[in-house]
């Protein structure tokens, strides 16, 4: 009982001493916080960079996951994009002149936005890339890859679909020259030497439709689609129909809209790289890295996926999709 009241006046000091931190350096953080709505002042600046094409809802799960990440560490965040190769490297020679404090970019066209990214770590700009590019970022000088092994997931999934009785899988290309998009029907063709590629234009959905329904009707053989996108495999669902055909559909990547198609049994299943979380890692390692000098992955790639939802798990990811995170 005596022990208590030097308790009660070191709890009293300690008071003090957080109230006098805060009339000098905390005060000034904490109004700078107040002034920002309770996040921290922006300290750096870096640039995003993707391959999205226009209205792409995939993109709009790695922006979101970017931007909470720059939310949390006091980043300005500026969002570039395009489909054309030679136009994104365009977008890093800008981030570049502008002297931006990081830049993380795809590199799903490796050959034609690898020169500048090379050019950017010559100019002391780390970066990080995501999505695309797992076999090409270490050789650039990046300081880390978030996403997936394309090729990997693609043979995973190849073995998924000949365990579930696939006999001939149409793998269709949304975007051609992405070296992503083709190592994943590549590494279904492996495990699966049946699969056949249809090149389609992702950014049409009317081009989607009438190609795959006309293949459909032509190859009664086909028994699965399989989509490299979210949008594109929900297209698929009413092609299926509108030819007739009795093949199942499955894809690459989800959103909120193919979740419930998986609720309905209308996809079969996803194959989900976890596109938010390769936003959010891709800006918060080039923040770790400019304030603590610290390397996520340790020179290895951080792999975000594959992982598989189907109707056995897709109740407990539907609340994070209807919130822009899986």
């Amino acid at each position: 009982m005596r022990r208590r009241p030097a308790i009660v006046v070191a709890a009293a000091a300690a008071a003090l001493s957080l109230a006098a931190c805060s009339a000098t350096g905390g005060r000034k953080a904490v109004e700078e916080a107040a002034a920002a709505g309770g996040k921290p002042a922006k300290t750096m600046t870096v640039t995003l960079i993707t391959h999205s094409a226009p209205g792409d809802d995939f993109w709009d799960l790695v922006r979101k996951g970017a931007d909470d990440a720059a939310d949390k560490d006091g980043i300005t965040l500026e969002y570039q994009a395009s489909p054309d190769g030679a136009e994104q490297a365009n977008l890093v020679q800008a981030a570049i002149d502008k002297k931006v404090d990081g830049i993380a970019v795809t590199l799903s066209k490796p050959d034609q936005v690898g020169p500048a990214v090379t050019k950017a770590v010559a100019a002391g700009i780390p970066v990080t890339a995501l999505n695309g590019g797992v076999d090409a970022w270490k050789a650039l000088g990046v300081k880390g890859f978030f996403g997936q092994e394309d090729r990997v997931a693609g043979q995973v999934t190849g073995e998924r679909l000949k365990g579930l009785g696939a006999k001939k899988v149409l793998c269709i290309l949304h975007e051609q020259g992405n070296v992503g998009n083709d190592a994943r029907c590549t590494g279904v063709k492996a495990a699966l030497p049946t699969t056949e590629t249809l090149y389609v234009n992702g950014a049409d959905t009317a081009d989607v439709q009438s190609k795959l329904t006309g293949k459909l009707q032509q190859d009664e053989a086909i028994d699965w689609v399989l989509g490299l996108k979210a949008s594109v495999a929900l297209t698929g669902v009413q092609s299926v129909k509108e030819a007739g055909s009795a093949a199942k559909v499955a894809t690459f990547d989800t959103n909120a809209e193919l979740i419930k198609a998986i609720k309905a049994g209308d996809v079969q299943f996803a194959v989900d790289q976890q596109p938010y979380l390769q936003g959010y890692l891709a800006v918060d390692a080039l923040w770790l890295y400019k304030t603590n000098g610290n390397d996520v992955g340790g020179g290895q790639a951080t792999l975000t996926g594959p992982a598989f939802v189907d109707k056995t798990n897709v109740a407990a990811i539907e609340k994070f999709a209807a919130a822009g995170k899986r």
